[in-house]
């Protein structure tokens, strides 16, 4: 696969109107990619942040098993409901997902909820705890360590993640987050993914956060 590709900033899936102002998906395109790349038809496939299902939905399309981790009630709620394989949707924090009697997967393809450093609250708990930012890549180590147990040997963990900026202030999400799971996984690289929106400039990038593109960090399970 190329190092650098461009794609257009297209989401297919119309969500319903209670979720539009709060749509952070990546566009069906970049899932398709990806599965396309490192999967074959029959394979399982896991998102631990399945937000609003857009892997999940490709998955299915492309004749794939989808297994998914939500912890926003809504949105689990919306994902189950449009799925085929509705049992394999979990409404737990995925720093949990060793409860869980799932099979070993073949590919995992995943967005964290960013924070930036001057952040207080963790994301990934739905925003309940007062936390450091090094609380929050520390929580993502764990649920990664937890994660590579029932990952299959050889199998690829693609995390898609961003740098911030906020006021030239930048925070280096895709790095840290890269540094943290490289002590678990055997980094294989990243992957630039140029976004393109056709219809419109947006003022804070392409892609959001002050930038026009984000980053496909690519983890292998070598043992």
């Amino acid at each position: 696969m190329r190092t650098v590709i461009t794609l257009a900033m297209n989401k297919s899936r119309l969500l319903p109107k209670k979720f539009r102002q709060e749509d952070n998906r990546f566009p069906e395109n970049l899932v398709a990619l990806f599965l396309e790349e490192y999967t074959k038809p029959g394979d399982k496939i896991i998102d631990i942040f399945a937000g609003f299902g857009t892997t999940l939905f490709v998955a299915e399309e492309m004749k794939r098993i989808p297994y998914g981790i939500e912890l926003s009630k809504v949105r689990f709620e919306y994902v189950k409901d449009h799925l085929v394989n509705k049992a394999n949707m979990y409404n737990i924090n995925s720093k949990n997902i060793d409860k869980l009697n799932l099979p070993m997967m073949d590919f995992a393809f995943s967005s964290p909820t960013y924070m930036n450093k001057f952040e207080k609250k963790n994301p990934l708990t739905g925003f309940t705890e007062n936390v450091t930012y090094q609380d929050y890549l520390d929580f993502i180590q764990v649920i990664y360590s937890k994660l590579k147990l029932i990952m299959r040997k050889d199998s690829y963990i693609i995390i898609e993640v961003s740098n911030l900026k906020n006021n030239d202030i930048l925070t280096t999400l895709a790095w840290d987050i890269g540094k943290k799971i490289a002590k678990i996984l055997s980094f294989q690289g990243e992957i630039i993914i140029n976004w393109e929106t056709p219809r419109e400039k947006k003022p804070n990038g392409s892609y959001g956060y002050g930038f026009d593109h984000s980053y496909c960090l690519v983890f292998r399970k070598i043992e």
